[in-house]
């Protein structure tokens, strides 16, 4: 029996089907900031490393891949978790199809993961030197110190397609119009830039006022640039007609307007203004607050562009 039809997707309601609701939720906008935290420190710590001498940032070396080893086990855990049956992930090392995102996405996630471990093995172990001095591990560790400079190039080749193998699967959503690759492409880059440009704020205590300053610089160059896209999309989408009902949930007011608008401020605008006024004048404290406010805006926005075209009735 046909009950009605939707114009946004020409869909036709012909069986009283319960809307199945939101499946991916907070446990995936969890794991895409946990991930553009993990590789965003090694992006922007790298720019760090071509821009300033090792000596300025005393602690980047092991502090770095610290970071990111412990951000990527949170977005490998909820990742496994998502799948609800965790084994099914052999499957993907076990019987690998190369055609699928998935897969060549989880393989170069755990390599990269991998590499990660070994830069945080070396890079501690060589700023720690009175640690376990005869332990196996930590001299096997010293004595390959160089490793860490040779592995470092294709770590950060590695971050790219790690930060972005994500917008691809979402883009697979052909019946979701508003995860199209071009700008989920560009909103997870600028994503990755902003939360690594936060994540290395707060270890930056010690680090030369020049360092600290091109943090400031990437921070307000990412929050710009990220909050001029999301604008682009609120205000300009004219993608098509399902792009525009689906964006009707945030337009309309309510619970997810106020997520979103939260977001706009707390993460892009308050941030971007915090962090031009530090590369004026260096205040650690006020560039720590910005770095805290970046990484929860950050998590309302993805959470709003996660949610809302899950609602939109497709049959």
């Amino acid at each position: 029996m046909v009950e009605h039809g939707i114009h946004a997707t020409q869909a036709v309601v012909t069986l009283d089907v319960a809307l199945p609701g939101i499946i991916w939720g907070w446990m995936i906008t969890l794991n895409m900031w946990a991930k553009s935290v993990g590789t965003g420190v090694i992006l922007v710590g790298a720019f760090l490393l071509y821009r300033h001498k090792k000596e300025e940032m005393p602690n980047l070396r092991w502090m770095m891949p610290l970071i990111s080893f412990i951000f990527l086990n949170i977005f490998l855990l909820f990742t496994l978790t998502d799948l609800h049956q965790p084994y099914r992930m052999i499957n993907i090392f076990l019987h690998p199809h190369w055609t699928s995102a998935i897969t060549v996405g989880a393989w170069m996630a755990s390599l990269f993961t991998g590499l990660i471990t070994l830069m945080m093995v070396i890079g501690f172990f060589d700023a720690h030197p009175d640690v376990r001095k005869h332990g196996a591990c930590a001299k096997a560790a010293r004595e390959h110190s160089g490793l860490y400079e040779k592995i470092f190039p294709f770590v950060v080749f590695l971050a790219v397609p790690v930060t972005l193998y994500t917008a691809i699967i979402m883009a697979e959503s052909s019946a979701r119009e508003l995860w199209q690759a071009p700008t989920e492409v560009m909103q997870m880059m600028w994503a990755a830039l902003l939360a690594g440009s936060a994540g290395l704020i707060f270890i930056s205590e010690s680090w030369s006022k020049e360092s600290r300053k091109d943090l400031a610089l990437v921070l307000a160059i990412a929050t710009f640039f990220s909050f001029m896209m999301y604008m682009g999309e609120y205000f300009f989408s004219f993608k098509s007609s399902e792009a525009e009902a689906t964006l009707a949930y945030v337009h309309a007011g309510g619970e997810y307007n106020a997520e979103f608008w939260f977001g706009m401020v707390l993460g892009f605008i308050i941030p971007f203004f915090l962090a031009v006024s530090n590369m004026k004048s260096d205040n650690k404290t006020l560039l720590r607050f910005a770095a805290i406010l970046a990484l929860i805006g950050l998590y309302l926005v993805k959470d709003v562009w996660l949610k809302i075209p899950q609602m939109l009735p497709l049959s």
